[in-house]
């Protein structure tokens, strides 16, 4: 994609628009801007998921898209922050959804310079504003220095950050997401970081098998391959050789209990993706 913006980014966009078009209230997250911000082409890119998803499948693919996006911003929302960086931030759309978080944050949105220039445009377009508290970063994970990318932008240091870095570190190499994790472990103590990972074969249960095999097939015809499938075990040693301290590293259980109990609709989270949170020390 090195001239193109990212096509799993539509995907994950228009899934959770689908979530609240679609699926019972309560919302797990409330997105009305993911489709607009997609445009038109959003019923293509449903039609796409329809096609390569069963039906089951695509409920559990949403329920992943909208559980990692909640997980994320509750823990942000919990703790003591200057800063928010989104790393890989696609189509993500927290900066008008959140005012009430907005206002006390410095926002960082850090994305391959083709995503985030098709976002800005399509921004402008539908009359979003450019907030003065976000500064877009435009990196490329796999070439460019992030740390110095950061410093550029006006990134603080000293002051606590937290990252989010949802879906996009199966797409990278290993070299790159160890820069990564190393870059986020050089921030303020404090800081915390929201990663997700597509886990190793045998840390999936048949739903999870089943997704992950569709979606792998789906990302490979939009010529965006996955490439990095740890254990659960190899991330939590690979974050703490990048010196940060693992916080969290829930099971799908886990966030079906917190988000999904109750439901009636089918909708839960699968182990296809999985989401650790990790905190520098110090």
């Amino acid at each position: 994609m090195d001239q193109e913006a990212s096509r799993t980014a539509l995907s994950t966009a228009v899934a959770r628009g689908r979530h609240r078009l679609q699926d019972d209230p309560p919302w797990v997250l409330d997105d009305p801007f993911a489709l607009p911000l997609v445009g038109p082409s959003w019923r293509i890119v449903e039609r796409r998921q329809d096609t390569s998803l069963p039906p089951e499948l695509g409920l559990a693919y949403r329920a992943g898209v909208v559980a990692r996006s909640r997980y994320a911003e509750d823990r942000l929302a919990a703790g003591s922050f200057a800063q928010y960086v989104l790393l890989g931030a696609g189509l993500d759309t927290f900066v008008w959804r959140r005012p009430d978080l907005v206002r006390s944050l410095r926002v960082f949105e850090v994305d391959h310079p083709a995503s985030q220039q098709q976002k800005r445009q399509r921004a402008a377009a539908l009359g979003l504003p450019e907030l003065d508290r976000v500064t877009y970063v435009p990196v490329d994970l796999e070439l460019d220095t992030l740390d110095r990318r950061l410093a550029d932008a006006g990134f603080d240091r000293a002051a606590p950050a937290f990252f989010s870095w949802l879906g996009v570190a199966m797409y990278l190499s290993e070299p790159a997401v160890e820069t990564t994790l190393r870059t986020v472990a050089a921030s303020a103590p404090g800081s915390e970081l929201v990663l997700t990972y597509v886990p190793a074969a045998g840390h999936l249960d048949d739903v999870g098998r089943r997704l992950t095999d569709h979606l792998r097939l789906l990302a490979d015809a939009l010529g965006e391959p996955q490439r990095h499938a740890p254990t659960r075990h190899e991330l939590e040693a690979l974050c703490r050789r990048c010196g940060l301290d693992v916080a969290d590293h829930p099971q799908p259980g886990d966030l079906a209990r917190r988000y999904f109990a109750g439901r009636t609709d089918g909708l839960a989270p699968h182990s296809g993706e999985a989401v650790l949170a990790a905190r520098v020390g110090g």
